[in-house]
């Protein structure tokens, strides 16, 4: 027992905790939801506009959490900040929320969504090839395979630091650098009559059906309703896309010089990010009508870029882009995910076993937890619905997040503060505001994305109060 590590090892550079951030954020999400996005607003203006809307709020939250982790260097990020801000009540409803559905349930998509795109190269992979009927579940070989990917990464991340790092850092500077070639391939490729007609709808705000029909949000009373509620349902997708940037502050107590690098990767990553993703639909709209990213097979906007840029062969190269994009995110949300537990467990708010690490200085048991639970979400075939649920509950603790620097600033002023909240009170009070209406928005126009969410954050208050809250 005297070799057991008892705290972390400080291993990651600011090049490495920038590829976790950026890593964790880039999935399958930009190459899917351009065509739910251009379905509710239905013009090439507001399409660039929601994707550039989501960037700027995510790049304001992100320099807000700058503050947080300068203050609290340490492992658990987001958890440990709700905590010191509010009270351990505050800090366990979002572990509860991220161990249940946020984390293990992005796990489990982002899984699947690489064994579907496997199946374009290797079609024994499909998800309608049945493996297993047990008769109460079936599994199939994409639900298999993810269920694969899942342990396997989270078999490596168990053997240090070092080997999680090497994958995170490769497979993101890898994916990057190929978002950048579809990026540059798809300029040569851009088709100027494709473009000015898209362009021709400007900034008007309408919805597109399957059958050919316009709906112009501005042609009826209420507009200006039903316009919020397009915009606030179309950017489910771009938040989803553009979430897990937070994931790094998880991993603070493996960061070199946490009070500097954490708020520098948060930065750098969410601005790459963001300049890829307003890039790439800019790409989509050069290539495709309005009509054919609206309706594109299977939502799959990607793919059918790629096959108007490279020819037959863009299916494939799309598909090998997306096994890597998918394979090195799901090794951030594995990697830092984790810390989340660990911590928890060491303030005696989750299973105290999980609350040490093994001898390669990592949360072990931690991890395999998060692995079983994930891949049971994998089974369970509601993950999708899940991750929907969890945007709007996403979107409540980052406001209260930051909500928290103001409560700090007043309650505790004396904290050292190395680095603070860039454009404070302005910046951080225009995220509070704006993502405070996107979410009344969704309350109202998109209730099946919002109340089940609300439900399992509250949910963990009874857990708390009858299970963890006596053991104190």
């Amino acid at each position: 027992m005297s070799d057991q590590p008892t705290s972390f090892r400080r291993s990651f550079g600011l090049l490495d905790a920038t590829m976790i951030v950026a890593g964790s954020m880039i999935g399958s999400g930009i190459f899917l939801v351009s065509a739910d996005i251009t379905r509710n607003v239905g013009s090439a203006g507001w399409l660039v506009l929601i994707w550039m809307i989501t960037g700027l709020l995510t790049l304001t939250a992100a320099l807000s959490y700058g503050e947080l982790s300068a203050m609290f260097p340490h492992a658990g990020g987001q958890y440990v900040y709700l905590k010191e801000a509010f009270n351990r009540l505050t800090g366990f409803l979002f572990g509860w929320s991220f161990f249940t559905v946020i984390q293990a349930g992005s796990i489990a998509a982002v899984g699947v969504a690489f064994a579907k795109f496997s199946a374009y190269i290797f079609p024994v992979l499909s998800e309608k090839n049945i493996v297993a009927d047990l008769g109460f579940i079936t599994i199939s070989a994409a639900q298999l395979t993810s269920i694969l990917l899942i342990v396997l990464l989270t078999f490596i991340n168990t053997l240090g630091v070092k080997e999680g790092k090497l994958i995170q850092t490769g497979f993101t500077l890898a994916k990057i650098a190929a978002l950048l070639a579809l990026i540059l391939f798809g300029c040569f490729a851009a088709d100027k009559t494709i473009w000015d007609a898209n362009w021709q709808t400007g900034f008007s705000l309408q919805q597109m059906t399957a059958q050919g029909g316009i709906t112009h949000l501005s042609a009826y009373a209420g507009a200006g309703f039903a316009a919020l509620g397009a915009i606030a349902g179309s950017m489910v997708g771009s938040l989803f896309s553009s979430d897990s940037w937070n994931n790094v502050t998880f991993i603070a107590g493996e960061i070199k010089r946490p009070e500097r690098n954490i708020g520098r990767s948060l930065f750098l990553g969410t601005l790459i990010v963001t300049v890829i993703y307003v890039a790439t639909n800019l790409v989509y709209l050069g290539v495709l009508s309005l009509r054919e990213i609206a309706f594109a097979e299977n939502e799959r906007v990607g793919v059918a870029a790629a096959v108007k840029i490279f020819g037959a062969r863009g299916t494939y190269i799309i598909a090998g882009l997306l096994m890597v994009s998918t394979f090195g995110c799901n090794n951030g949300l594995i990697l830092s995910g984790a810390r989340v537990c660990y911590t928890m467990a060491k303030d005696g708010v989750f299973f105290k076993q999980l609350a040490t690490l093994n001898k390669n200085a990592v949360p072990g048991k931690a991890l395999w937890i998060q692995c079983i639970w994930a891949s049971l979400l994998c089974l369970s075939g509601r993950y999708g619905q899940l991750l929907d649920y969890v945007i709007f509950v996403v979107l409540i603790f980052y406001i209260l997040t930051i909500a928290g620097i103001f409560r700090l600033r007043r309650t505790r002023p004396d904290l050292p503060r190395p680095y603070k909240a860039f454009g404070y009170p302005v910046l951080p009070l225009l995220y509070i505001v704006s993502a405070s209406v996107i979410c009344v928005a969704l309350l109202v126009y998109k209730p099946l994305y919002t109340w089940p969410g609300l439900c399992i954050v509250l949910l963990g208050i009874p857990v708390y109060y009858l299970v963890w809250k006596k053991e104190q």
